[in-house]
């Protein structure tokens, strides 16, 4: 079974990027193009990894992951900020909120979206077996 990533960005042109890229290299993608929205799919579909922007509509990334990070259902799954924000302090806020990785949308390839998604999908596996749960 392919695994699922949920994609949150309200940039409906950078989102079908992303998605057909990961596509193509063998995931399942979810999409969402609110905060509210994502947070829902998030629950509902307990995808293996989300890529989320901060700045959305209806609730920023930054609530998303929050909100995510404070339900058991959720807690466990890796987010992957991917944003336009590159200040310091947004990149702290990101990290202390539990995001696994914070990417600058231009100074971040495409190409390499694959690469870093199978990184974190590998460190959660590793994680989940070291608890002694299946991975």
């Amino acid at each position: 079974m392919n695994q699922k990533i949920l994609i949150v960005d309200d940039d409906k042109f950078l989102i079908r990027l992303y998605a057909d890229k990961l596509r193509r290299e063998g995931f399942e993608v979810l999409m969402a193009i609110t905060g509210a929205e994502g947070l829902e799919r998030v629950i509902a579909q307990q995808p293996d990894l989300v890529i989320l922007d901060v700045i959305l509509p209806q609730k920023n990334g930054f609530d998303v992951l929050s909100e995510m990070k404070l339900n058991p259902k959720t807690r466990g799954i890796p987010v992957i900020i991917l944003t336009n924000l590159s200040q310091e302090s947004d990149i702290k806020t990101g990290r202390s909120l539990g995001a696994v990785e914070y990417l600058i949308k231009t100074e971040f390839p495409i190409a390499r979206l694959g690469e870093v998604v199978r990184k974190w999908l590998a460190v959660k596996n590793v994680e989940k077996t070291a608890d002694g749960n299946i991975a």
